[in-house]
């Protein structure tokens, strides 16, 4: 009988778990866009809080305030449309039977 040693995290070519959660984590966010969907969720929120601030002090255009709220608005709908999709798998994985 031969001495042969098998590992299958080696065979599929995955990390152990807890071995690098971090950066196995942060590889898989930059690689699927989730942080450059954030990165748009927080441009928008600050345009928009920028453009209310702008409006609210020196009288600018209260159309461009306006449009960045509205812009703000959407980017928001769409996180919490994600956020609720999410928490969905999830609930759904654990209904599921062992």
């Amino acid at each position: 009988m031969s001495n042969v040693s098998f590992s299958a995290y080696a065979a599929l070519g995955s990390v152990k778990p807890g071995a690098g959660a971090e950066a196995l984590a942060k590889e898989t966010a930059e690689k699927s866009g989730i942080a450059d969907g954030f990165s748009t969720f927080k441009a928008a929120l600050q345009e928009a809080e920028q453009a209310a601030m702008q409006t609210a002090v020196s009288g600018a255009d209260p159309h461009a305030m306006v449009e960045a709220l509205a812009q703000a608005e959407l980017v928001l709908d769409a996180a919490v449309t994600v956020r609720d999709k999410v928490v969905e798998a999830y609930q759904e994985l654990l209904r599921m039977p062992v």
